[in-house]
C-alpha cells in the first residue's frame, strides 16, 4: 500500500511519500516513491507514485529517457517540457505508453494496470503548480480552495488536512499537517509505514529547501506522534459527556 500527499500553498510546496511496498508478519520491503527531476537554478520537478510498482517503474524510466510514443518524432525526456502543464501531460502521455506495451501481459497475469501520480514543482518564472495524475493519462489540479491532493491510502489523513490546511497556512505548518495525516493512517493501515521522503520548495526558488528522509527512531518524527495522540486524548477529554441515556 502507499500514502502520497501533496500540500500547495501560499508559500511553495511540500511533498510527503512512504516508501512500503509490501506489508506481513513476514514480508515488509521499502522503494523509493518520491523521485526529482531537478536543474537547479532551472525547474525543480517533483513526482509521487502509488500502484503497480513495475508499471510506476517503467513510466518513471521513460519519463527519463524519453516517451517514445510517436512515430518519428525524438522521444521526449520530462526534464525538456517547457512548462508544468506540459510536463503533466507528459506524464500522462507515458502512463498510457505503459500500458499499451504491457497490456497484454498484464492482462494474461490477471493483473491490474493501476498507477497514480502526484506531480507538482516550478519550471522558470511561470507558477508553482501541482497535479494528481491518474491511470488513464489524465490529470487534474490542486486549486487555492483545495490546496492538497493525495493518492493511495488517503482516507485516514484526508480529514485531519481538509480541518487544518488552507491556501494561507504557513509552509511548515503544511509540512508538520501534513506529518500528522502520514502518522493516522500509518497507525491505522499496516501497509504504509516509514521510512517517510519529505520535500519543500518555497515559491519562486528553483530548488529544494527540504529533501529528507525521515528513518524510523528519528526524535522529531516520534515526538510529533506521541504529541499528536496525547492532544486528542486531552480534546475527547475537554468535551462535555453527550447528553443521551441516563446522566451521572
Amino acid at each position: 500500500m502507499t500514502y502520497c500527499v501533496g500540500v500547495l500553498v501560499e508559500d511553495g510546496l511540500v511533498m510527503i511519500a512512504d516508501t512500503r511496498t509490501n506489508a506481513g508478519l513476514d514480508n515488509i520491503s521499502t522503494y523509493r516513491k518520491l523521485h526529482m527531476f531537478n536543474v537547479p537554478g532551472e525547474r525543480v520537478m517533483m513526482l509521487a507514485s502509488a500502484g503497480n510498482l513495475s508499471m510506476t517503474q517503467s513510466v518513471l524510466s521513460m519519463l527519463r529517457e524519453g516517451v517514445d510514443d510517436v512515430e518519428g518524432e525524438t522521444p521526449p525526456k520530462l526534464s525538456d517540457a517547457a512548462t508544468m502543464f506540459k510536463a503533466a501531460q507528459l506524464v500522462g502521455r507515458a502512463i498510457r505508453r505503459v500500458r499499451e506495451i504491457e497490456q497484454a501481459g498484464f492482462e494474461a497475469a490477471n493483473l491490474r494496470m493501476e498507477v497514480s501520480f502526484l506531480f507538482g514543482g516550478q519550471i522558470g518564472d511561470e507558477p508553482m503548480r501541482l497535479f494528481m495524475i491518474y491511470s488513464a493519462g489524465n490529470f487534474i489540479e490542486c486549486s487555492r480552495e483545495a490546496p492538497f491532493l493525495q493518492i493511495g491510502e488517503h482516507k485516514y489523513g484526508k480529514p485531519i488536512l481538509d480541518r487544518a490546511v488552507t491556501y494561507e497556512t504557513d509552509l511548515y505548518d503544511a509540512l508538520k499537517v501534513g506529518l500528522v495525516s502520514m502518522d493516522s493512517t500509518m497507525r491505522s493501515n499496516l501497509g504504509v509505514g516509514l521510512p517517510i521522503d519529505i520535500a519543500v520548495q518555497r515559491r519562486g526558488h528553483l530548488d529544494l529547501e527540504v529533501n529528507h528522509r525521515i528513518e524510523a527512531g528519528e526524535s522529531y518524527f516520534h515526538d510529533l506522534r506521541e504529541r499528536w495522540s496525547a492532544a486528542l486524548r486531552a480534546a475527547h477529554r475537554a468535551i462535555p459527556r453527550p447528553p443521551y441515556g441516563p446522566q451521572r
